[in-house]
C-alpha cells in the first residue's frame, strides 16, 4: 500500500513524539544540520483533556488530563514544521518541529527519514518488544473449575 504524504507525515510525527529526547538529539547532531528557522508558535506547554467511552462505544466522558508541549517552526524558505508531544520538554518539541520541517523539503527528506526517523522507529519497536515480553512474563492464566452442584 502506498502512503500519501499526509500519512507519512503523521507516522513521522508519531515516531518523533514517542522517541526520547536524548535518542533524537544523538541522531540529529552527527548530521551537522543547522537550518535557520523562526519560532511561529511555542514551544508552549498546556493540558489536553482525555476522553473515553464506556465499553468502547458508549457515551463519551472525561477521564483526565495530560500535559503536552507543542511547537511550530518556519524555515527560511517558508516550510513549516510542527510537533505535539506528551510532557514538558520544550527543547524536544522544538527539535521535532525542525526535523519535521526538514523532512518536508525534497532535498532533506530522504536524509531525515534514513538517519533519524527509521533508527528511532527501530528503537521504539525494540522498546515495545521488551515491554511486551515483560508483560507476557507476568501473565496469569485464570480458569474456572465447574463444581457438580448448581
Amino acid at each position: 500500500m502506498v502512503q500519501t504524504n499526509q500519512e507519512k507525515r503523521q507516522a513521522r510525527l508519531a515516531i518523533l513524539a514517542r522517541a526520547g529526547a536524548k535518542q533524537m538529539l544523538a541522531l540529529w547532531k552527527p548530521l551537522g544540520l543547522d537550518p535557520c528557522c523562526e519560532m511561529v508558535r511555542g514551544p508552549e506547554t498546556g493540558l489536553l483533556a482525555l476522553r473515553g467511552r464506556m465499553g468502547g462505544g458508549g457515551a463519551p466522558f472525561n477521564f483526565g488530563e495530560a500535559t503536552v508541549t507543542r511547537a511550530t517552526v518556519r524555515l527560511e524558505d517558508g516550510t513549516l514544521g510542527h510537533s505535539v508531544m506528551l510532557g514538558r520538554n520544550a527543547a524536544k518539541a522544538q527539535l521535532a518541529a525542525v526535523i519535521d520541517a526538514l523532512a518536508e523539503q525534497p532535498e532533506f527528506s530522504n536524509l531525515v527519514e534514513e538517519k533519524i526517523v527509521l533508527p528511532l522507529q527501530e528503537q521504539l519497536s525494540q522498546q515495545d518488544d521488551v515491554a511486551q515480553a515483560e508483560a507476557e512474563a507476568t501473565k496469569v492464566s485464570f480458569f474456572t473449575m465447574v463444581r457438580g452442584d448448581d
